[in-house]
This record gives C-alpha cells, structure tokens and sequence, in this order.
C-alpha cells in the first residue's frame, strides 16, 4: 500500500514540497509556490498541497519571516559567544547579539535593539558563582518586555529565576546548563528548549498566518532540518560533505566531518557537524551586503543572480573556514537555494567553481570533490523524515551521492 507524506519547507521567497512514498522510499513529485507572506502563509501552503494529491501526513519546516534570532546574555564575552554558537548551531538559530557580566540598563537597550526572537540566559558553572545571572534576570524581569528566554546556566538557581520570570509572565523554559563545568559544553538541552520555543512562540509570533494552524504544522526551523539532511547525506557518503544553501536572505553553509585522529577530539570541543548562517549574503534581500562584502573580500561580483551567488558563496565558505574549519578533506559539495535549482547544470557548476579554486582565501582547498545541485529540496525532506523514517532519508540523500 502506498503511503505519500509531503514535506514542506515555506523559505522567505519560495515554499517547497517534496512528496515521498515512505514505503518505497521514493520521491514521488516536486512543485514550488511563492511564499505568500503578503497574507497568510498558508496560502502557498495549502495550494502546494491542493496539487499533489492525497498525503497521509505532511511534515514541515519554516524560515519565512527571517528565521529564529537569538541572543545570549552571559557571564564572560568569549565563553558565552562560543556557547551561543553551539546551542544555535542546530537549533536553526542565528546569534544576533551577545552580552555578558552584570548587565546595565543600557546594555539591556542594546540587546532589546537586536530583535531576538528568543533569549538564551547563562552563566556560571554549576554550583559556581549565581550572582551574575540572577542579576540578569532581574533585568529582564523588570524590564517589560515579553521575549521568550530558554534558562541555560548555573543550576543551583535556575529553579528561582523561572519563577521570577514567569512572576513577570515571561515565556520561560528551563534546560540544563550549557557550561556545566569549566571547559566542558553541553548544549544538547538548550537546543531542544529554543526549538520548542520557536515552534510554540515564534512561529506564531511572526504573525505569518491566521489562527494556530500553521505553528502546529511547524516541527522544525529550516536549517535544522538541513542540517540534519546534512547529517544523514554524510553517513552516505562516508567522507567529508560541504553544502551551500544560497537565500534570498541569507546563504547558509553546513559542513559535515569525519573525526580524524590529527585533529582535537570531540571532548576538546570540535563540532563535526557544523553551520554557520550569513545574514547579509542574500540574493534578493541582501544584494548590497553581498556587493560589500565581495569587495572586502576582493572577491568578483558577476552578472545576474548566479553572478551574485558565486559571489555569496565564495565569501561565506571563506567566513566557514575561519571558524576553524578544516575542508581539504571534502569528497563532495552540494548547492542548494532556487538561483541554482532553476540554473541549467552547466551555469550552476560553474557557479560554485570559483570557491572550490579559492587560493586566495586562506584555507586548504579540497582535491577534486564532486558537485551536485539539490534540485529536489533532497536534505530539507530528509531531515523532517529523519527521525521517524531514517531509512527514507537515507534513501532520499541517495539521489545527491
């Protein structure tokens, strides 16, 4: 018996569907409709899903709206930025400001101007020092603002500074502590909390569609389910997996590694599986940050969208290495974004080509690996269907490998 489920990724420009046979593992149809933001998301939602024909079940992610912004109040500037990256990492976040020590009204101004979606508060190990992070939680409880905070450090007073927030009707959810102790990150919790907060608060939040229809349909951020569509791919693959996602808002860069004895271990604090999100290379959103920050970078800027995708891309790998990324050992890179789907096979390899032979980005280019499109909104499909259906994703990612 045929079972079809849809997958559907409403992006800031396009909504996606991917219908999948999850008996057979076969993808069944593809179809794009623009994502109808000028009145209810749902909209392009539901004309996706009036086409395709009967589906038992449909699986979606979100990024319209911007996506999930998230800021980190800490204890130390350093240790909270790396925490903030690794809670955001795979949460389908991005960091859009990060404060630390005792805040002051000011510094408080200044995170509120950020607009984050949701706040992570940390600081302090457990059983360490509570002071700070109960100072900061006194600023936000006073401060009369109603951004959903995920409660991520010291422990000992978690417990209080939940019932001081929700005191102030806060939306709040406590996880364990991301710097348990000195040296060591655990920030599987926080992750798990700031994606129940997007999908419970934010999604609605947005205002992007009527009713509560749409954040119920919502299980994950966009880059979430890729990543972990990225995750999946790799397994295939069995080698190093870099993958390009060029927006009309941001162009994303995932890359998935294989733990090598020359390189730190992963108590040391290597991130095998890895993203980074540029919030100013967009090839409709954010034209000009794409021509300003080719020009730092003395990076060409060519004709059209591919012109300005090469130009992304280039820029934002060069940004993924210099977190300390080592890619000489990549086997294959996948684009993925409208600008290449919609671009003859020819015009997109040669689009992503630059980066691959970027000798003057600072980085240890790979040998010869090999280039694929997702045509087929292939890992944002898998991802969704991961957890439930593994080997469906498998099967998906195998088309790209």
């Amino acid at each position: 018996m045929t079972t079809r489920v849809a997958c559907v990724d409403v992006g800031s420009t396009d909504t996606k569907l991917a219908v999948v046979d999850v008996g057979t593992g076969d993808l069944v149809s593809t179809a794009v409709h623009p994502t109808t933001v000028g009145t209810d998301v749902l909209d392009g939602v539901d004309a996706l899903l009036g086409a395709c024909g009967p589906v038992q079940e449909v699986y979606c992610c979100s990024s319209a709206g911007g996506g999930l912004r998230l800021a980190v109040i800490g204890y130390e500037a350093l240790v909270s930025a790396d925490a903030a990256h690794r809670v955001a990492l795979s949460a389908g976040a991005r960091v859009v400001h990060v404060a630390a020590g005792p805040l002051s009204v000011a510094q408080l101004g200044a995170v509120r101007a950020a607009r984050p979606d949701v706040v992570l508060l940390v600081g302090g190990t457990d059983g360490g020092d509570g002071e700070v992070i109960l100072h900061n939680a006194r600023r936000l409880a006073a401060a009369r603002w109603r951004v959903p905070v995920v409660v991520a450090g010291n422990g000992d007073v978690t417990g209080e500074i939940v019932v001081l927030l929700r005191q102030r009707r806060l939306p709040v959810v406590a996880a364990g502590n991301v710097l348990p102790r000195i040296g060591v990150t655990e920030p599987g919790a926080a992750r798990a909390a700031i994606r129940d907060l997007f999908i419970r608060h934010v999604i609605g939040g947005k205002r992007l569609s009527r009713g509560p229809r749409f954040a119920r349909l919502v299980s994950a951020a966009t880059p979430d389910a890729v990543l972990t569509g990225v995750g999946v791919l790799a397994a295939r693959l069995g080698g190093d997996l870099l993958v390009v996602d060029v927006g009309g808002a941001t162009t994303d860069v995932y890359s998935a590694l294989q733990p090598r004895e020359t390189a730190p271990d992963a108590v040391a604090g290597v991130l095998w599986h890895t993203r980074t999100v540029e919030g100013d290379l967009g090839v409709r959103w954010n034209v000009p940050g794409i021509v300003a920050a080719a020009q730092r970078e003395r990076v060409g800027v060519g004709d059209g969208a591919l012109g300005l995708a090469a130009a992304a891309v280039t820029v934002a790998v060069r940004r993924h290495t210099r977190a300390g990324r080592d890619l000489r050992h990549v086997v294959s890179v996948v684009a993925s974004g409208g600008v290449f789907r919609h671009a003859e096979p020819a015009a997109a390899a040669a689009a992503i080509a630059p980066t691959l032979h970027d000798h003057a980005g600072g980085w240890a280019l790979p040998r010869a690996p090999r280039v694929a499109v997702d045509t087929a909104y292939v890992l944002a499909a898998a991802g969704l269907l991961a957890g439930e259906h593994p080997q469906v994703a498998a099967r998906l990612c195998d088309q790209l490998g």
